[in-house]
């Protein structure tokens, strides 16, 4: 049979649905720059009205997992301003945008079905300027925007406690995101959905506001927001505010602690109808705090809720407290997602009959859980009086997974990106973290608390973390840095951040000589040391991208 012409093919043979799909895959700046001067139907195909409609105008180039370089060159950008954009930007309903390259987009545009902007790795003082200037993005949301999505870029600051500079610096930098966040509230007079600083993994600048003299967060409009805070107290701050539409809050806390000073309000929520809540830094203030503030949601449908709580000489959070201190206090509740850490402190000459998993499983039944699947763990630390314990519904849909011990029996994790095992009584051996890589797919950060060694059990199966970025081993035996370091232990193809101690990667390394280790630490971009050190000629050569 004759196959010469099948030779010949090429991709002008293939019908405009499938180049349709395929150039959706692609960034607009290479589809515009590279493929509407080949000829007619490829331009057709580049201005396609439904390709167009949400134009994202952001090159992102990770150098870190938390910081990312935007910028798009000034020949590729000319063209696409003066070519393209003039015809097209009628057409344009969202639209994505970095700082480097906004006013030039913005200037060669009237974008009048525009109602969507996505403002990514923005400096916070250059956003500031746009917000408060007489520039065309303060007047398109203040006119014309009702969904808005923001991006902050995110730096590192030395927050030692000796350092009071570091110190200072955070709490500025918390201050002017905080007033960055008041302006847009102010500004968009027609926003209904805004999404502060929740669009990337690991990018979540907080707010303070409840602090911030003559404060008041006021929208008419605004029903939904995505938004992170230092405070529980900012979070009954927003909630007691002016929003007088806002029905569905996303909101990520730092830090819950004890009542403040000053006087909330108490009255009810009505018209919230969905309600996320996460925090993954201990609290010891549920019942005070937490729950208080769900009673008052009585027309609640959809509860999500990431908690990590600590109790003394108390009872688990089971099916029974969950069902009890909630369920029943939400008549309208028809969705509630949750993964609830309960470390239970014991006193020595208290006796405390230890919850089994059978037990917190058998809790959920018959009480209004409805085919909600629950997963369970329960791990006793005898020496320590320490009871720990977790619940979550599955599938399970958060991307932090805390405390992950030797009691974990496997599961599918796909949605985690962040992991921390922790154990101070049992070392992890290599057969678990292989467990781990197959059952957490797309780690992106993995945090190992360990002092105990290994077994040096070892072993010819090579583990592979294919997605991981950041491994943190500041809390972990040397054993753990040789484990990951070592390429023919495990691969680690897209690791960029690396946290450990000093010591632990002199001696890994070898006084940074090791070959076994150099092909790991040679595509680091970022290292992560507290202790202070003096870099030999050896070290440079050891880490050549830092």
């Amino acid at each position: 049979m004759d196959t010469s012409n099948n030779n010949r093919l090429n991709i002008l043979d293939l019908p405009n649905e499938i180049l349709l799909n395929i150039i959706s895959k692609l960034s607009f700046i290479d589809v515009f720059y590279s493929l509407v001067d080949i000829n007619e139907r490829f331009y057709q195909l580049s201005v396609d009205p439904l390709y167009i409609r949400h134009l994202d105008m952001a090159v992102m180039t990770m150098k870190s997992l938390f910081e990312y370089t935007s910028s798009v060159d000034d020949q590729v950008l000319s063209k696409i301003c003066e070519n393209i954009l003039p015809f097209i930007h009628s057409q344009v309903y969202k639209l994505t945008l970095e700082q480097h390259s906004i006013e030039r987009i913005l200037l060669n545009g009237s974008y009048p079905k525009l109602y969507s902007i996505s403002l990514v790795n923005f400096q916070k003082e250059k956003l500031f300027h746009y917000l408060t200037d007489n520039s065309i993005l303060r007047h398109l949301l203040s006119q014309q925007i009702t969904y808005l999505n923001i991006d902050i870029e995110k730096k590192h600051i030395d927050m030692k406690n000796e350092d009071l500079g570091g110190i200072y610096s955070y709490t500025s930098r918390l201050c002017e995101i905080s007033r960055i966040f008041i302006l847009i509230l102010s500004l968009c007079k027609r926003l209904i959905s805004l999404n502060f600083c929740q669009l990337f993994f690991k990018r979540n600048a907080s707010i303070c506001i409840h602090q911030i003299p003559q404060t008041r967060c006021m929208s008419e409009s605004l029903t939904k927001l995505k938004v992170n805070v230092k405070d529980f107290d900012d979070c009954l701050y927003l909630l007691d505010s002016n929003l007088k539409c806002l029905s569905k809050l996303i909101i990520n806390v730092e830090y819950i602690g004890p009542k403040g000073n000053f006087t909330l309000a108490t009255k009810k929520l009505p018209k919230l109808k969905y309600f996320s809540l996460c925090s993954i830094y201990k609290t010891f203030n549920n019942d005070e705090r937490i729950i208080s503030l769900l009673h008052r949601m009585i027309n609640l449908e959809e509860l999500i809720l990431f908690l990590s709580v600590v109790r003394f000489n108390s009872n688990v959070i089971d099916g029974i407290q969950l069902h009890d201190e909630i369920l029943i206090h939400m008549p309208r509740l028809n969705k509630f997602t949750f993964s609830i850490n309960t470390k239970l402190l014991i006193e020595n000459d208290i006796k405390t009959d230890i919850t089994t998993k059978e037990d917190i499983q058998h809790s959920f039944i018959g009480k209004e859980f409805g085919l909600v699947q629950v997963g369970s763990y329960v791990y006793y630390k005898r020496l320590c009086s320490i009871i720990e314990y977790h619940i979550y519904t599955l599938p399970y849909q958060f991307e932090n997974f805390l405390h992950l011990n030797n009691s974990f029996q496997g599961g599918m994790f796909h949605n985690v990106r962040c992991l921390t095992m922790k154990n101070d009584t049992h070392h992890f051996e290599h057969q678990l973290l292989k467990v781990i890589s197959q059952d957490f797919p797309f780690l992106k950060e993995l945090i190992i608390k360990n002092v105990l060694p290994q077994q040096k059990q070892h072993s010819s199966s090579l583990i592979t973390f294919r997605h991981l970025i950041l491994l943190n081993l500041a809390e972990a035996h040397v054993d753990y840095a040789e484990e990951f370091l070592v390429d023919k232990n495990i691969h680690l193809p897209c690791l960029l951040n690396l946290r450990i101690k000093f010591e632990s990667l002199e001696m890994v390394t070898k006084n940074f000589t090791n070959d076994a280790t150099r092909l790991t630490c040679a595509k680091l971009k970022k290292l992560h040391i507290d202790d202070e050190f003096v870099q030999s000629k050896n070290f440079q050569k050891y880490f050549p991208l830092l």
